[in-house]
This record gives structure tokens, C-alpha cells and sequence, in this order.
């Protein structure tokens, strides 16, 4: 069996980082962090063997490219390691995320527009566009996204008394995701990451 890349040793440790929060998780019995945990690690998996047994073709070639480009994973990992973690530190009740440090979810933000970008830019990228449209239209997929998840939010806040975020917070929540994405546009004209290029 290979040694495993940088990348993929990335993922592994993501893994791990979640799945002491799901331990941490057990031992609260916070059903909604062990849920979030379960399916973070299932998803996190997902990078490690599906490229190994499945070489998709045509539309699922495209579709799927993210998850078999090993560096934007590993972006993915790290992301969900951190966004389970302020949900739940680890060994300890503290939910920095929702309640005792309510400014924790701008780190999530930065992070989540940094993979949702890099993954839209993948998947228009695979499709074939020009390096021009790809940075065009990844931002306005970008942004109906990330509106469309915080509008999404803004209409679920009532299922969960200790979660409710003012109009300035959700502002400041797409401000965060657009650094993300800044920070991922950046990366890719430096060559920092080398999956496609925008220029």
C-alpha cells in the first residue's frame, strides 16, 4: 500500500480532529453535534477512496471534479475540522460557534467561501470555460450561494431558540465568505494552488 500524500494525510487528520468531536459529542449527548460529526466523517472519507474505485466520465467527471483534486480537499478537510471544532470544542460543552463566542463563525465564514469558491471555480473550470468565465461566473455562482444560505438561515433562526443573527451579522457573514473567496482567487493567480489556472 503507497504512503499516503500531504493531502490526503491532511484529510486523516481532519478526520481525526472530528471524530474527538464526536467523542466529545458522546459524552455531552449532544445529538446534534454527534449527527454533525457523523456526517462530517463520512464526507471527509468520501476524497480518500472514491478516486481509487471510480473514474466518473462526462457530466460526473465535471461534477465531481472537487473531490478529486486532492489540494481543495484538503482545504475542504481543514474547513469542517475547524467549523466542528468552535460548534464543539473538543473534551468540553463549549459551543463558540452559537453561544459563548458568538464572532467565532467569521473564522467558518473566511474558511467556507475559501472551499466554496475553489470547489464552483473547479467544477466551471472541468466544464471547459475560458480562465475570464470561470472568474466571472464563479462569482456570481459564489454569491447566489452564500445569499442563499444565509436567507436559508434567516428562515430556520425560529427551530433553535439560541440561534438568531441580526441583519448586520449576516452582512458581516457575507463579508467574511467574499474575503474567503478573495484569499482562494489570490492563491490561484499566485499559483499557490495548482489545480487550474485564471490566467
Amino acid at each position: 500500500m503507497s504512503a499516503l500524500k500531504l493531502e490526503e494525510r491532511v484529510i486523516v487528520a481532519s478526520i481525526g480532529v472530528v471524530f474527538l468531536g464526536l467523542l466529545t459529542a458522546f459524552y455531552y449527548w449532544r445529538l446534534d453535534h454527534i449527527y454533525r460529526c457523523s456526517l462530517a466523517i463520512l464526507g471527509l472519507s468520501v476524497p480518500l477512496w472514491l478516486p481509487r474505485v471510480y473514474s466518473p466520465k462526462g457530466i460526473f467527471k465535471v461534477v465531481l471534479s472537487p473531490i478529486y483534486d486532492p489540494k481543495i480537499m484538503a482545504i475542504l478537510g481543514i474547513f469542517i475540522a475547524v467549523h466542528v471544532s468552535l460548534v464543539n470544542v473538543p473534551f468540553t460543552n463549549i459551543d463558540l460557534f452559537h453561544k459563548e463566542w458568538r464572532n467565532a463563525d467569521m473564522i467558518s465564514h473566511f474558511l467556507g467561501g475559501l472551499t466554496l469558491w475553489l470547489m464552483v471555480a473547479k467544477i466551471l473550470h472541468s466544464y471547459g470555460f475560458s480562465p475570464r468565465r470561470v472568474l466571472v461566473y464563479s462569482i456570481v455562482v459564489f454569491y447566489i450561494l452564500a445569499v442563499g444560505w444565509e436567507v436559508a438561515e434567516k428562515l430556520t433562526e425560529g427551530e433553535i431558540s439560541f440561534i438568531t443573527e441580526t441583519l448586520e451579522n449576516k452582512v458581516r457573514d457575507l463579508i467574511m465568505d467574499s474575503f474567503g473567496m478573495i484569499f482562494g482567487i489570490i492563491l490561484i493567480k499566485r499559483r499557490k494552488i495548482t489545480s487550474f489556472q485564471l490566467s
